[in-house]
């Protein structure tokens, strides 16, 4: 059975005077259901959930064998349909998963301790406030992930860097000559965007993963862009529209899916020479 914990809220209510909070922006609107388009960063409707009291997120144990992560700061829009493309690959294998869009959760700066020395950036990380601790123990709990980004400005989004940044306390372990924990997994990367930057802002971020000893599952990196002579208005139904898009996006999974299969964690474990920096 699949896991699926998105963290998505249903937008539809039957309870009159609800409020509702713009995931992208903050902007918090009032009624029964939530604006068509955000007033502040015309954000549509659906990245719009009620707003109720932030919980910390936790980690509760539970085996599954691939951590999604949606790093748009639109968790419904072109990102967010390459990552449900993903999902219907892992529920058609039978493959255990969660999925989380970074846009619903608290993940902070990272304080950057090893800058004062290099013992201080540990694991488990200092930071205990937000809800990246939960997030590094499902990064070290899973055999695989696989990252969605748009291309912002020729890289990844600065959310995702921010999430990224964070597992350097997992990373660090091999300089503190502690074992590591992240050796032999497998990544898989997607990215999404209007125009240039695609392989740029993916071998970004395969770098963070390479540095804690991930393997990328070959042919693991898809992406599309639509182009700078189109309005971004019309992106959503270019990719949609696109059977390239739904090649590619479900191939990488699929790979990704076949790697996690052979299990190589288990088999590489105290064979690798940590190198990294």
């Amino acid at each position: 059975m699949s896991i699926i914990a998105s963290g998505e809220t249903n937008k539809s209510s039957d309870e009159p005077g609800k409020a509702w909070r713009c995931n992208v922006c903050g902007f918090i609107a009032g009624g029964d259901s939530p604006p068509d388009e955000c007033p502040e960063c015309a954000s549509t409707d659906r990245e719009f959930t009620v707003l109720s009291e932030p919980k910390k997120l936790t980690y509760d144990r539970e085996k599954f064998d691939i951590l999604l992560i949606n790093g748009s700061n639109h968790r419904s829009n072109n990102t967010g349909y390459m990552m449900d493309l993903v999902e219907e690959v892992l529920k058609e294998r039978g493959v255990k998963y969660r999925r989380y869009n970074l846009n619903e959760f608290r993940v902070d700066h990272c304080w950057c301790c090893y800058s004062m020395r290099d013992n201080a950036c540990r694991y488990p990380c200092r930071n205990q406030h937000d809800d990246m601790p939960a997030f590094h123990e499902m990064v070290i709990a899973s055999k695989a992930v696989i990252v969605g980004s748009p291309i912002n400005w020729n890289n990844m989004s600065a959310r995702l860097k921010d999430f990224l940044d964070r597992l350097n306390c997992i990373q660090n372990l091999y300089l503190l000559k502690r074992p590591g924990l992240t050796e032999g997994k497998i990544v898989g990367i997607t990215v999404s965007g209007h125009e240039d930057g695609a392989t740029k802002a993916a071998m970004d971020i395969y770098l963070y993963f390479q540095q804690m000893g991930y393997l990328l599952a070959p042919f693991g990196i898809s992406y599309r862009t639509h182009g700078a002579q189109f309005n971004t208005i019309t992106d959503p139904d270019f990719l949609r529209n696109d059977p390239m898009v739904i090649m590619k996006v479900k191939g990488m999974a699929n790979n990704v899916v076949e790697m996690v299969k052979l299990d190589l964690e288990e088999k590489l474990k105290g064979k690798l020479v940590p190198v990294a920096e």
